[in-house]
């Protein structure tokens, strides 16, 4: 069976970190979103994958290459304009001749799910339950058919709903010419799945056992957590005496983890970092290659993208930290506001919930920190930002800005 999967958007709800990367490359657990779905089909046994991709392909492109090393074959189609997941299927269309399968990029899905997709007898859609229904499509079932898709309903009828991955015959294309063009301004598979219904096409609900959507910043943290508790203990660098590691810690090779340091797992540690002496890394924490955490630094439930140095007296919790940052000494990151309350953060000019009570902060690459910089709950530091010492730092920070 062959698969295509949706690369090709921005992911602006994700800046500030898809301003220099795209969103399906953004990583959990060290390996970028993408790398997830790809793996996931493989084990299912789909060996054909298409990846339409548009916004900084050359990344997608470079890292994955023809597919051979997760044992598939890729193929890129590349969408010219971003104008919606029906056009994101029209352009790969002349290539699918059979079933196949269709998922977004951008959610973490196991194979086990893509398996019972693939052997159900009709077209097939994959159906989550949620605890926040109206933020996405609702669907509406009727004796485990897809009677009707709700686009972010201000009343949902239930908490079920559309995950984006879906089980197609070549007929779902006859659809696509006649998809009208959404409100959004976008052709979209959902408009082109209700077409097929009304004209009298089953589509299966077939509710997935796991999955997590990566809409905002602060959900990598969720796919991380979720990644983080099948990681099993693996050390392939050096732990020097007087470190302690505790339950299930990766740490990858050429890392040196020094004296003194004290790591809680599940965490991963990429290769060629420089850890301790006298750190302190807490659950749910991914960091990349080529990291200095130092001394005096406490981590927790959070990712460090690669090459990024936290070296002095420095606290992260509950954040997402780009690539090449480097943070003065005393730099620290607020977690939790004073009264207990709910973390909003600023995404395209508008102030949302996290749904969170413990967020720190979303801080872009190439970022610099003087000394004794606090950051505040909920901050989004855009790339290339400069930030002067002991300054105070919080609401939305455009890249490339000088903080005094």
């Amino acid at each position: 069976m062959m698969s295509v999967v949706l690369c090709a958007g921005e992911g602006t709800r994700m800046r500030p970190l898809t301003y220099t990367k795209p969103k399906v490359m953004l990583p959990v657990a060290n390996k970028p979103i993408l790398e997830y779905i790809i793996d996931a089909l493989s084990n299912a046994g789909v060996k054909d994958v298409i990846l339409v991709v548009g916004y900084m392909e050359e990344a997608i492109r470079n890292y994955f290459g023809d597919g051979s090393k997760w044992g598939v074959n890729i193929k890129y189609i590349k969408q010219k304009k971003q104008l919606g997941t029906a056009d994101a299927l029209k352009s790969a269309s002349h290539l699918l001749k059979e079933e196949f399968l269709m998922l977004n990029g951008d959610s973490v899905i196991f194979a086990e799910d893509i398996r019972r997709l693939i052997n159900t007898d009709s077209l097939a859609m994959g159906v989550f339950n949620v605890d926040n229904p109206k933020d996405y499509g609702v669907v509406v079932l009727n004796e485990g058919r897809v009677e009707e898709i709700l686009e972010k309903p201000e009343v949902p009828p239930s908490n079920m709903i559309n995950a984006g991955i879906y089980k197609f015959t070549p007929e779902i294309l006859d659809f696509l010419e006649s998809t009208p063009i959404s409100k959004r301004g976008e052709y979209e598979i959902t408009d082109t799945i209700r077409l097929a219904i009304k004209a009298g096409l089953t589509v299966k609900a077939v509710k997935l056992k796991e999955w997590l959507d990566v809409g905002y910043p602060w959900q990598l943290l969720d796919a991380n957590e979720c990644v983080l508790k099948r990681i099993k203990a693996k050390i392939d660098g050096e732990v020097e005496d007087g470190a302690h590691l505790k339950g299930n810690v990766v740490v990858g090779n050429g890392t040196v983890i020094r004296a003194g340091s004290y790591i809680i797992g599940p965490v991963i540690i990429g290769k060629n970092c420089d850890i301790g002496p006298n750190c302190f890394i807490r659950p749910y924490t991914s960091i990349g290659d080529n990291c200095h955490i130092g001394n005096a630094v406490e981590i927790k439930n959070s990712i460090v993208m690669s090459k990024t140095k936290v070296p002095h007296l420095n606290y992260i919790g509950d954040s997402v930290i780009g690539e090449n940052c480097n943070f003065g000494a005393g730099t620290k990151i607020a977690n939790l506001r004073l009264d207990g309350g709910m973390v909003y953060a600023t995404i395209k000019g508008r102030k949302i919930s996290t749904g969170r009570k413990k967020f720190g902060a979303v801080i872009g690459d190439n970022v610099k920190t003087g000394i004794n910089v606090s950051i505040n709950v909920g901050t989004l530091i855009g790339n290339d930002v400069q930030i002067a010492p002991s300054a105070k730092v919080e609401g939305y920070i455009e890249p490339h800005s000088r903080v005094f």
